[in-house]
């Protein structure tokens, strides 16, 4: 039972409701062409199937823009409720405080919760996400905006002159304060961006300006939007299936199945060949028949690249956790269990390998390569919102559940990535899931030659590069 709220904080949420009970239940133009702008930013973080539930719901002006299969909403004035049921009859409605929030009624647990414009009027933010968690479940996503404290003075001149409807006495949270209270209410913040430098019409400059010109400038925006996630905690032993594609990699097949340690509840080998030139798809036969004693499957990519080929081993995988280890093993595979650990505790969604930390043998990679992954890492950092040091490491570990969201909503990108590392890392950027570099130790390759073709591939990368900032920055 979570302690009862104090008699300050009772004070406020009277307050509060007061004040709303008597406000109007329809916004100013304004107000409505901002919410409508929300509306855009928030049905781009929300799968179409999405259970969704706002706090501070009001009379159901944003959620009514929201794309979702099942929508609900509280608000503390009955007022505000009542409007949104005439709004929305479809939706399901209650009247409580967020610090007061029960799950009963309202067809939880949700997939995305929301909180906009509403952590300042709230008399405890800390009990208010507290008390999500009731009406959530492991893979929910928390979806936070709150205004921009560089703003407050161009905010208090529009109340002023009647631009923007008065409020309730109210905080003003900075970014790190909400950071700090989502931690502290059992939530990992995932990314955080700022949005709309033009919260009202302007003869179509707002639009411009809110599309290409904020994702440059984000710390002066008006809006800061905050996507979070449970903290996770241990889960059960789960099982590994190791996908290994291999081009022209026979003298280093024996070694992956020997050098590839147990994980979990059990692991699976899944080798795809990939149109060799050599005798790797023997040598793959080969060694499975000499390993009675380990689960190996053999496959053959009926397309091309790597990107096919890991999607071909993850459509056979059965795993509950997908590794991806390249065949030329300068990742060791002895590295995989740091990437297990990732997963199975529960602290990010996605565990990426990062070559770039840790003193690399001096063949391992080329000088310009280098610098190339080191510019890529940077830019991938900016595009999603969080950090991503190196993205051309093949090892790239994730569960099932979540490779299975990816690949349904990969038209987003289109399939045009044949590395397979840039489908997988847009896909996870698309759907918020928390990434992890964990850093390996960078091996020279002791058998063949690299299969990248440095310039025509780095062209290839700008180009998935600019299409994705398209998708994920300036939308």
């Amino acid at each position: 039972m979570a302690p009862e709220l104090s008699h300050l904080a009772r004070e406020h949420l009277d307050r509060v409701r007061e004040f709303y009970d008597r406000a109007p239940t329809e916004s100013l133009a304004g107000a409505r062409a901002y919410r409508t702008i929300l509306a855009h930013y928030y049905n781009l973080l929300i799968p179409a199937e999405a259970r969704v539930l706002e706090i501070g719901c009001g009379s159901g002006e944003l959620l009514a823009h929201l794309r979702a299969s099942h929508r609900a909403g509280i608000d503390l004035s009955p007022t505000q409720i009542a409007a949104a049921r005439a709004r929305l009859p479809d939706a399901r409605f209650a009247v409580e405080a967020g610090e007061q929030l029960s799950a009963a009624g309202l067809g939880g647990p949700f997939d995305v919760i929301i909180v906009s414009d509403t952590l300042n009027l709230a008399a405890d933010v800390q009990r208010l996400f507290e008390r999500l968690h009731a009406v959530s479940h492991a893979d929910t996503r928390l979806l936070v905006n709150f205004q921009n404290t560089l703003w407050r003075p161009l905010l208090s001149l529009a109340r002023i002159l009647g631009w923007k409807a008065p409020q309730p006495q109210n905080s003003w949270l900075a970014s790190s304060d909400v950071l700090n209270l989502l931690a502290l209410a059992g939530w990992q913040a995932v990314t955080r961006q700022g949005h709309i430098l033009v919260p009202f019409p302007a003869l179509g400059i707002d639009r411009i300006l809110n599309r290409w010109l904020a994702p440059l400038l984000q710390w002066f925006c008006l809006t800061v939007f905050v996507v979070a996630r449970r903290a996770g905690g241990p889960r059960p032993p789960m099982t590994v299936s190791v996908v290994i594609p291999a081009r022209n990699e026979a003298g280093n097949i024996p070694a992956a199945v020997a050098r590839t340690p147990d994980m979990g509840a059990g692991v699976e080998l899944i080798f795809v060949e990939g149109h060799s030139r050599d005798h790797t798809w023997a040598e793959i036969q080969r060694v499975a028949a000499a390993h009675p004693d380990r689960k190996i499957q053999c496959l053959q990519q009926t397309g091309r690249g790597k990107g096919d080929a890991v999607r071909a081993g993850f459509a056979a995988a059965t795993g509950d956790i997908l590794m991806i280890l390249d065949a030329d093993l300068t990742m060791p595979p002895e590295e995989l269990p740091k990437f297990y650990a990732v997963i199975a505790s529960g602290r990010a969604d996605f565990a990426n390998g990062v070559r770039l930390v840790y003193p690399m043998e001096e063949k391992a990679m080329q000088f310009l390569n280098l610098c190339a992954n080191k510019a890529f890492g940077l830019i991938f950092t900016w595009l999603m919102g969080q950090p991503v040091k190196d993205t051309l490491c093949g090892t790239k570990v994730l569960t099932r559940a979540h490779y299975d969201r990816i690949a349904a909503n990969r038209a987003y990108f289109g399939d045009f990535d044949p590395f397979g590392d840039f489908d997988l890392l847009f896909g996870a950027a698309r759907l918020n899931l928390k990434i992890a570099d964990v850093p390996i130790r960078y091996r020279e390759r002791t058998y063949g030659t690299t299969n990248i073709q440095r310039w025509r591939h780095g062209w290839l990368l700008l180009q998935m590069v600019l299409f994705a900032a398209r998708k994920l920055k300036f939308t």
